[in-house]
């Protein structure tokens, strides 16, 4: 196990910013997660750690030395790729002895690292078999393989679900997390699904236009965002706009008061996520701490154990709630009058801009 350490990173691509400033502190032994849409710059910073391509500026430093100036294949990394990257023509034993035998690893102990490492990977009946003749979960498995059996002090992952199906993705992502636990590895993980960062990480670090936004916990970065990006990056919110009234902040939409008027901030959203508002049916009276959006029922999605409620304010804005199934809400024709009620506790408040900052 290993602790990473990146500081003052920066990548250019001529006159293109690919990583702007990265400062990212990894602890041995854990999982973490890069986290952004196509182009944020995440698997750059994972190809930099790997000795891919050179930064232009700052350190990376593993177990507390220096890697910058070695060569890839001297960084004592281990890597899985999107595509598998396994060799066609030999069989999964071969491929997993590959990178040993490049090490000049004795016969007698390549055989016994890789029939521990297929153990690891449930692969061990397979050993034999030709990659053609594996399913892509399997596949992906033999490169997860490849990539540990060398004992790299940190294994590299750039989005290697992305090409199995939804319910292998969901199968092989717990596998995955299983391993990395029982062998303790630091591992540095690319994605772009926002679920799949949430499932396994230790941390996740979200990402966008070359610069890290949020680097926390799943819990953390879903609770408590820390901008407007993270927010709609990361879970579904929806966002209403706000207007001053005297000296209260009000919802342009239904006139509920939520905020104080101490903020600076003259453009402001307040964002809600669909879980935490509940819909009634016709007008309704908010109750305690509640506030309460009349609205104008859209659609309704029974999908088992959740209703999707879609709903239009007055002000034209569209609010998406998710709750436990209702039926008097599911019997509703399109076009009734609904109330969305949410607890102020559950409001957030951002400058709007895709940048804008958490405000309360």
């Amino acid at each position: 196990m290993a602790s990473v350490e990146i500081a003052g990173l920066r990548k250019l691509y001529g006159d293109v910013v690919a990583l702007s400033d990265i400062n990212i502190s990894i602890p041995s032994g854990s999982f973490f997660t890069l986290l952004g849409p196509s182009g944020c710059g995440k698997t750059t910073l994972l190809r930099t750690i790997a000795g891919f391509h050179n930064q232009n500026a700052g350190r990376i430093s593993v177990d507390g030395h220096s890697i910058e100036g070695l060569p890839a294949h001297r960084r004592d990394v281990g890597m899985v790729f999107q595509d598998y990257a396994i060799f066609p023509h030999i069989s999964v034993r071969e491929n997993v002895a590959f990178g040993l035998k490049q090490r000049k690893i004795s016969a007698s102990e390549i055989t016994k690292r890789v029939n521990d490492v297929l153990d690891v990977v449930q692969l061990g009946a397979f050993a034999d078999r030709m990659p053609h003749e594996l399913s892509g979960g399997q596949q992906q498995r033999v490169g997860l393989a490849r990539a540990i059996v060398i004992r790299p002090k940190v294994l590299l992952m750039d989005e290697p679900l992305s090409n199995l199906d939804a319910r292998l993705r969901v199968d092989l992502r717990a596998e995955l997390r299983r391993i990395q636990r029982d062998l303790g590895i630091t591992t540095v993980y690319v994605t772009h699904d926002q679920e799949e960062a949430l499932a396994m990480s230790d941390t996740v670090c979200v990402m966008y236009e070359g610069v890290i936004q949020q680097a926390a916990s799943p819990l953390d970065i879903y609770l408590r965002p820390v901008n407007k990006f993270v927010a709609t990056f990361v879970g579904a919110n929806n966002f209403l706009a706000i207007n001053r009234s005297g000296s209260q902040l009000v919802l342009l939409s239904g006139g509920a008061k939520v905020l104080g008027s101490c903020v600076d901030a003259t453009d402001i959203v307040c964002a809600i996520r669909p879980e935490t508002i509940l819909a009634k049916p016709g007008s309704v009276a908010p109750v305690g701490d509640e506030i309460a959006i009349p609205a104008t029922l859209s659609n309704v999605s029974f999908v088992g154990r959740e209703m999707e409620v879609i709903a239009v304010t007055d002000q034209g804005e569209t609010l998406k709630s998710l709750a436990r199934p209702d039926p008097e809400i599911i019997g509703l024709s399109q076009n009734s009058s609904v109330t969305l009620c949410v607890n102020r506790s559950d409001l957030a408040f951002f400058e709007a801009g895709d940048a804008g900052g958490c405000i309360g």
